[in-house]
């Protein structure tokens, strides 16, 4: 009984209390966020406020351990979503990622704006003071860092009070800018997300599976290689039907009669092409026709093909099969010969069954082997990272132990085969990782900030600190938000993405993410957070040395 009481009395600080307390915390505050209240769950997020709670009640953890364990799970949470973003994080860029970022300076600009402002209008606030406020408004603990290294200890001190009197309610807030945005415009999720998923199919170019028959003439005697030269886009001749009704895999070198039908993997846009060039579109039960030919999916789990060109394979040349369609994380895409094979993708061949059986001992076809986590990449993707976040890149400003893992990660997920590193991870492990990073990451912010949280909210100046954080959250999301929706007509995941990435928020991402059931918020994120992490530092600095 005596030591049941001494694991849970507050003011311990042994190793055996602080696993006692993180558990409890992390415990009640998931179960607390499964709740709803008024038809809305927070989700992981009221693990912050179970971690307020306790710290309130005066339980502490050793400062060290604290913060190894906050850095720690934002590393790991920060990494997780950079491993899974990566690859869309560049074709994302490239389609409306200039446009996010801009939209996201704008934001920092406003919160920059509004913190001088209440500098000349409240002159009773130090500059010190409003930047703390404002980096827990904005939840960005790097800003915070930097600031502090550019004062003495009681500016900084002054700092870390503003901050945590703004942090929650800078949480709360970016939430609460998201739901009011969604309820003036009007925006139905289930909507939002079905038009991102059709946009996708049409970017990703979804292979079409259709049966022409050839009618036209003037394709009689053609090859397959030169109905390349006539029609000129990607696509891949399955099957053919010839006028004896054999069912072959067409070669390159394979001769087109008028009569035949064939069996066209192509994209949905090109369809009118073929049937302008072939023929009509004939229904056609290829499986049920009897032939020695089959389609069969198999799953690549050989490492030393992760980054190997699906040409390099030699499909039809050494194994007599043809390759209609690569899966990957559940997107179809066009099986063309330059297409860039991962681990985990799934190829649809067809031919004989004793060569596709050869074709699946190649390349693996074991589930087993993608179960086993490659740590391997993590902690090397984990150290390269940190490295990374540890170098001045100008002006004394640094990534910090957030923006470091999170660029290396998307770096990592998009070239890592160039370094035979397997970036692939299973969706448990890779939730897993992003929730226990989350988790331990709150759990450390709110039972830090719970201390002194009274002390410094409930008077006078901790109100004002207070109301002036939530003007510097709110106020300049609402803004952006609206001009995104309104003038760009930016789909309202992308937003909500953008908004947690504008204000690096970990928190708001998680709640975006449960509550649309999407990563497409995580990709929004991904893409104004390097940029943003940047802003913010540099932001906080010039803000603290301009005007102290």
């Amino acid at each position: 009984m005596e030591l049941i009481q001494s694991l849970l009395a507050p003011g311990n600080e042994n190793l055996a209390s602080t696993l006692v307390l993180y558990s409890f915390v992390i415990a009640v505050g998931i179960y607390l966020g499964k709740l709803k209240f008024g038809g809305i769950s927070l989700g992981v997020t009221f693990v912050l406020f179970v971690g307020i709670l306790m710290g309130h009640l005066g339980y502490v953890v050793n400062p060290e351990v604290l913060k190894f364990v906050r850095e720690f799970g934002l590393i790991l949470f920060i990494f997780a979503i950079g491993l899974q973003v990566g690859p869309a994080f560049f074709s994302s860029f490239k389609e409306g990622g200039i446009r996010l970022n801009l939209l996201a300076v704008l934001i920092v600009l406003l919160d920059v704006g509004i913190v001088i402002a209440l500098f000349y209008i409240d002159g009773n606030t130090s500059i010190s003071a409003l930047v703390g406020v404002m980096s827990g408004a904005v939840t960005n603990t790097p800003g915070l860092a930097a600031a502090q290294q550019a004062v003495g200890a009681a500016d900084a001190d002054l700092m870390a009070m503003g901050y945590a009197a703004a942090y929650p309610l800078g949480v709360c807030g970016i939430i609460l800018s998201m739901l009011v945005l969604k309820w003036v415009c009007r925006i139905n999720v289930s909507d939002e997300v079905k038009k991102l998923e059709d946009e996708a199919t049409a970017s990703m170019l979804a292979p079409l599976k259709e049966t022409f028959e050839i009618t036209n003439d003037l394709v009689n005697g053609l090859t397959v290689m030169q109905l390349h030269d006539v029609i000129h886009c990607d696509f891949v001749v399955s099957r053919l039907l010839n006028a004896y009704d054999e069912v072959i895999i067409p070669s390159s070198k394979t001769v087109l009669h008028t009569g035949d039908k064939v069996l066209v993997i192509t994209s949905a846009q090109d369809e009118t092409a073929f049937r302008t060039v072939l023929g009509p579109i004939v229904e056609m039960e290829w499986e049920e026709n009897p032939s020695q030919i089959v389609s069969r999916r198999i799953l690549l789990t050989q490492p030393k093909y992760n980054g190997a060109s699906l040409g390099s394979l030699r499909l039809r040349s050494a194994f007599h099969l043809n390759a209609t369609r690569v899966n990957r994380a559940g997107v179809d895409l066009l099986a063309s010969p330059g297409l860039r094979l991962q681990m985990g993708d799934r190829l649809t061949v067809v031919g004989a069954l004793d060569d596709i059986n050869r074709l699946a001992d190649r390349l693996g076809n074991s589930m087993r082997r993608l179960n086993e986590p490659n740590l391997i990449t993590i902690f090397v993707g984990i150290l390269f990272g940190i490295i990374l976040g540890s170098i001045n890149v100008g002006f004394g400003m640094k990534l910090g132990l957030a923006g470091g893992p999170l660029v290396v990660a998307i770096l990592l997920s998009r070239f890592g085969y160039k370094a035979k590193l397997i970036t692939y991870t299973s969706s448990s492990a890779s939730m897993l990782m992003r929730e226990l990073g989350i988790c331990l990451f709150l759990a450390s912010v709110g039972i830090a900030a719970g201390k002194d949280f009274a002390s410094t909210v409930f008077n006078q100046t901790g109100m004002w600190w207070v109301i002036w954080g939530f003007i510097i959250t709110f106020v300049p999301l609402i803004i952006t938000g609206f001009i995104a929706r309104k003038v760009f007509k930016v789909n309202y995941l992308h937003i909500m993405g953008l908004l947690s990435g504008a204000y690096t928020d970990p928190p708001a991402l998680a709640y975006a993410g449960t509550s649309t059931a999407s990563d497409a918020p995580a990709v929004a994120y991904s893409t104004v957070y390097p940029l943003t992490m940047f802003l913010r530092v540099v932001a906080a600095q010039v803000l603290v040395l301009a005007f102290l």
